[in-house]
């Protein structure tokens, strides 16, 4: 029998797997699933626009979400479709997965991470969020406990106002990019409420998915 923490890590490969999977040819198409870029400085209406046009370029996240999703409600697919609809459900909230298509999602914006060489997109994947040391269960708790007043309004807010949301948030980002004096305990202060709060929209938006999908 495995621990709380096996257990734990066994759902976080089930979530990141479509990661994992990028360069199979068995998903040749799976690549641009994970993103949908804009370019800094658009209106609202624009933006809007995409979840209903899908853009002929920069990603093809929100096609591939509502795909998907389609097979799902019609009773087929498999367990692979259902990883997907999870992490692309998570990507969709994530700041650098719509981000700016001149610098790849931020994977063109060099930083140092206490003194480590990273990306701007790396940083809000991987580091911001392990910088608060929890596991996956004790960050969910942590979340639950002090998001959780603002689950009715998170779940009221239609995809639109999600992705303005979003699209703000990480215009934000990248100001902030420019004055940032480099500290990195300077960063986490700034941006680390931000990020819980986007993880628990992330979280609570993909509740509400699931529901739908096997009402």
């Amino acid at each position: 029998m495995q621990g709380a923490q096996g257990g734990e890590q066994d759902a976080g490969r089930g979530a990141n797997w479509p990661d994992e999977i990028k360069s199979d040819t068995i998903y040749p198409d799976s690549y641009d699933w994970h993103f949908q870029d804009f370019d800094g400085g658009l209106s609202d209406s624009i933006v809007a626009d995409a979840l209903v046009h899908y853009p002929a370029e920069g990603g093809n996240m929100f096609r591939a979400i509502d795909s998907l999703v389609a097979v799902l409600k019609a009773g087929k697919g498999d367990v692979h479709t259902l990883r997907f609809v999870i992490h692309l459900s998570g990507d969709r909230y994530c700041p650098m997965h719509t981000a700016r298509m001149e610098d790849k999602g931020g994977n063109k914006v060099k930083m140092k991470w206490f003194k480590e060489e990273t990306r701007l997109h790396t940083v809000w994947d991987t580091h911001l969020i392990e910088s608060q040391g929890y596991s996956y269960t004790e960050y969910a708790e942590k979340l639950e406990i002090e998001y959780k007043n603002h689950k009715r309004a998170i779940l009221a807010m239609s995809e639109e106002e999600l992705l303005l949301h979003n699209y703000h948030f990480t215009e934000a980002i990248y100001a902030y990019q420019d004055s940032w004096d480099g500290n990195t305990y300077h960063y986490i202060y700034r941006w680390h409420i931000p990020m819980e709060e986007q993880l628990y929209i992330a979280g609570i938006r993909l509740a509400k998915l699931l529901n739908e999908i096997y009402k």
